[in-house]
């Protein structure tokens, strides 16, 4: 009764009964894992790869479960081939955005009747605390600086006026990321742009992020949009944190005490999650 909660899923999810059966008495928002990202849904020029993403978005529609559309724009899995002319030599910006605006144009017009939230653009901000610049160093912001951001959502907002549009990263919590994001998102938004939502990827471990860093976090960005979705919620037993999702098997002992710990970082999680409702 407090908000929705969301599941991602893939193909296998989809076609195995049990889970099937979870996903429909759990969870009231789905997002594509994978198939909805660009190097998925347009892997070469004008090649559409739609039957997977199609499929998850028939489920929801059939099972009247909302969707988040994951992700238009981002450094990785992203559709490569944008970036290169027809003579092989590096696009222009120009080429680039052509292709751009008519892939998200196309991809957010062929879901728009269920998807209410798409992740326009993903992970735009650097991780390095000592840089100067405080994007990350992307082919994107090589070619266009920060307007590629500006670009995307506009497009998106024009394919589907209704949608909420989130910047989405992760360690949104550290208190110079944050700032990042925050500082970034403040000024597209008084350039115009329409970001009317921030995805805080949660990408956590059982020491971090700190109840004071989550509700500071969670404050922060309320000052600048209406909705703020925790968006890809993990917490790991070591000391990971953030976009890497190395899972790595370094060894560590599930022990009563590091079980304990999990389930009072949850139970701090969705306590703050509660008071923000």
């Amino acid at each position: 009764g407090y908000f929705d909660v969301g599941v991602a899923l893939n193909m296998f999810n989809l076609s195995t009964e049990r889970q099937v059966e979870l996903i429909k008495a759990n969870y009231s928002s789905i997002t594509a894992e994978n198939c909805m990202k660009p190097a998925s849904l347009q892997p070469k020029e004008g090649e559409w790869n739609w039957a997977d993403a199609d499929k998850l978005a028939n489920f929801c529609r059939e099972n009247k479960i909302k969707m988040r559309g994951h992700c238009l724009c981002w450094h990785s899995q992203f559709a490569d081939w944008m970036f290169t002319g027809p003579d092989g030599k590096p696009a222009s910006k120009e080429l680039f955005y052509e292709r751009l605006e008519k892939h998200i144009k196309t991809v957010v017009n062929r879901y728009k009747d269920i998807v209410y939230a798409w992740d326009v653009v993903n992970e735009a901000m650097t991780d390095d605390e000592k840089a100067e610049d405080p994007y990350r160093q992307s082919r994107h912001y090589k070619l266009c600086g920060d307007e590629f951001i500006a670009k995307a959502f506009q497009w998106a907002h024009e394919a589907d006026p209704k949608a909420i549009l989130f910047y989405n990263d992760y360690n949104e919590c550290t208190p110079h990321k944050r700032d990042k994001i925050y500082n970034m998102v403040k000024k597209m938004q008084d350039a115009g742009v329409p970001i009317t939502g921030i995805g805080m990827q949660a990408h956590y471990n059982i020491y971090e992020p700190s109840e004071a860093d989550f509700k500071a976090a969670i404050e922060k960005y309320s000052e600048l949009v209406k909705h703020i979705h925790i968006t890809e919620l993990d917490v790991r037993v070591n000391r990971e944190m953030g976009g890497q999702l190395q899972f790595s098997r370094t060894g560590e002992t599930v022990t009563p005490m590091v079980k304990m710990r999990q389930q009072r970082q949850y139970d701090m999680l969705f306590r703050v999650l509660r008071e923000h409702k």
